[in-house]
C-alpha cells in the first residue's frame, strides 16, 4: 500500500510541475509567482529580471528564453514580446504567460521545433508594461462598466502616447535629407515620459533587438508602422492615409505571418471591422503620434508590430483557452521571423568586431548600424568603434530570401599623400618649404574585401 501512495505522489508532484498555467486572470502577485515558477521548472533556459519600476512601485518583469540566459551569444538574434501596455487590454499579459509555460514545457518534452527556437533565439517576454493600469481594470470586474478605466498608468497617461516622436523628423529627413534611421533622442527625452516608457526606452538601447510584437486588444488585426500619418492636420486632428515605411514589404509579411496562423485574424471581419488579411498600415487606420512600434523602427534596428488579439479588451476567463489556442501557433511562427533574411558580422582587417557600420541596402532608404557585443561566457573581445561605415548591399532579393550568413571583412584604406619638396638652401640658411598637393580628405574610408555566405 505504501508503494502505491509513494508512485501516486510521485505522478502528482510530476502532473504539478507540467501542469499548464490555469486559464484564468492573473493579478501582479500571481503574475511575479508564475514567471518564477517557470523559472524554476526550467532554469537551464530562463532567467527573470527586471527593467524598472512603475509609477506604483511594481517590478516591470521580464522573461527570458535563451540556452545561455543572461549572454549575448554572437549571431544570435533578440527578439521581445511586450504585453498589457494598456491596462485594460488583458489579453496579451495571460498569453505571455500561456507562452512562457509552452515554452518551458514543450523544451522538457523535446519538442524539437521548440529546442531549436531556444537555443538560436534570445527571447525576452514582458507580461505587462503597465501593472498599475492593470490592477484597476481587474479591481473593476472584466464584466463592469468602464471601457477604458486602468487603461493609463497610474499618473494618467496613455503609454503608447507616451515616446519620444522621432516621426516629424523622418518625415523631414525623407524630403530634405539627414540620417533615415537610428534617430537621436531629444536633449530632455526622460523628463518628457513615464517611468514605464523609461524603462522600456533603456531596456531598447540594453539588447540590440530586432524583432518585437506589441499586444493589445479592442479588435482583431495585424497593425504595421507607420502608426502617425504624413498627413497634414485638418483641425488639429492628422488624418488617417496610409503611410509606409522604407521596409513595407517586410512590414505586411510579419504581419500577414502572424494573420495567418491566427485562428481567425486572417479572415479580415472582426470585431465590426474589415481588413483585408488580417493586417493594416497603422496611419491608415487611425493616426497615432509618440507610438512604440514608430519609436522601435526609427530610433533602434528593431522591427515591431502591434498585435489587436481580442474584440474584448478584459476577456471572461473562460475565453482565455480558447484565446491561446487561436494565438498559440502564431505567437511561434512569429518568433521563427526573425531567421530569415540574412545576418552576419563586421570585421577590421585584425577580425576585430566592429561596432556602428551603417549597413545600406539599394533601394531602402532605412539603414541598420551594426551592434556591438560581448563574447559567450563572458570572455572580452577586442573592440573598435568608428564613426561610420557605410556598406552598400546591392541585392535586395538574396535580402529577403536567403537564410545565411553574410559577413563583411573590412580594410583600412591608406591615403596617399605626395612627398613634400624642399626648395633650393637661400641666403642666411634658411630653407624654405614648397606646400605638397592637396591630400586626400582625412577620416577612415573603408573598402569591402569580401562578401558572401559564410
Amino acid at each position: 500500500m505504501s508503494d502505491l501512495l509513494s508512485v501516486f505522489l510521485h505522478l502528482l508532484l510530476l502532473f504539478k510541475l507540467i501542469a499548464p498555467v490555469t486559464f484564468r486572470h492573473h493579478r501582479y502577485d500571481d503574475l511575479v509567482r508564475t514567471l518564477y515558477k517557470v523559472q524554476n521548472e526550467c532554469p537551464s533556459i530562463t532567467r527573470v529580471y527586471s527593467i524598472g519600476r512603475s509609477v506604483e512601485g511594481r517590478h516591470l518583469y521580464v522573461l527570458e528564453f535563451s540556452d545561455h540566459p543572461g549572454i549575448h551569444e554572437l549571431l544570435e538574434p533578440e527578439v521581445k514580446y511586450v504585453g498589457n501596455m494598456h491596462g485594460n487590454e488583458a489579453l496579451g499579459r495571460e498569453l505571455m504567460l500561456q507562452l512562457s509555460e509552452f515554452l518551458c514545457e514543450e523544451f522538457r518534452n523535446r519538442n524539437q521545433r521548440i529546442v531549436r527556437l531556444i537555443q538560436d533565439t534570445r527571447i525576452h517576454i514582458l507580461p505587462s508594461m503597465n501593472p498599475d493600469g492593470y490592477e484597476v481594470a481587474a479591481a473593476q470586474g472584466p464584466n463592469k462598466p468602464g471601457y477604458l478605466v486602468g487603461r493609463n498608468n497610474a499618473n494618467g497617461v496613455d503609454l503608447n502616447r507616451n515616446f519620444p516622436d522621432l516621426n516629424n523628423y523622418i518625415y523631414y529627413n525623407e524630403k530634405y535629407g539627414g540620417p533615415n534611421h537610428h534617430l537621436p533622442l531629444p536633449d530632455n527625452w526622460k523628463s518628457q515620459v513615464e517611468p514605464e516608457t523609461r524603462a522600456v526606452i533603456r531596456w531598447m538601447h540594453s539588447f540590440n533587438f530586432v524583432l518585437s510584437a506589441n499586444l493589445h486588444g479592442g479588435a482583431v488585426v495585424a497593425n504595421y508602422p507607420y502608426d502617425k500619418s504624413f498627413e497634414h492636420r485638418v483641425r488639429g486632428v492628422r488624418r488617417t492615409a496610409n503611410t509606409p515605411t522604407p521596409d513595407d514589404k517586410l512590414f505586411q509579411k510579419l504581419a500577414k505571418v502572424y494573420s495567418y496562423a491566427h485562428g481567425w485574424m486572417y479572415q479580415g471581419w472582426n470585431c465590426g471591422d474589415y481588413f483585408p488579411d488580417g493586417i493594416t498600415n497603422g496611419a491608415s487606420w487611425y493616426s497615432l503620434s509618440k507610438g512604440m512600434q514608430d519609436f522601435n523602427y526609427l530610433h533602434t534596428n528593431c522591427f515591431e508590430i502591434t498585435l489587436e488579439l481580442s474584440c474584448d479588451k478584459f476577456p471572461p476567463q473562460e475565453e482565455l483557452q480558447r484565446e491561446w489556442l487561436g494565438n498559440r501557433e502564431a505567437l511561434i511562427q512569429f518568433l521563427e521571423q526573425v531567421h530569415q533574411g540574412i545576418k552576419g558580422m563586421v570585421h577590421d582587417e585584425n577580425y576585430n568586431n566592429l561596432a556602428n557600420a551603417v549597413i545600406s541596402v539599394s533601394g531602402i532608404n532605412h539603414d541598420v548600424t551594426s551592434g556591438r557585443w560581448p563574447l559567450l561566457r563572458g570572455r572580452k573581445e577586442a573592440k573598435r568603434t568608428v564613426k561610420r561605415i557605410v556598406i552598400l548591399v546591392a541585392d535586395l532579393a538574396f535580402l529577403y530570401t536567403s537564410n545565411g550568413k553574410v559577413h563583411f571583412h573590412l580594410k583600412r584604406s591608406i591615403p596617399q599623400v605626395s612627398p613634400v619638396r624642399r626648395a633650393p638652401s637661400r641666403r642666411h640658411g634658411v630653407k624654405a618649404k614648397v606646400q605638397p598637393q592637396a591630400a586626400r580628405k582625412k577620416g577612415m574610408e573603408m573598402r569591402q574585401l569580401q562578401r558572401g555566405p559564410a
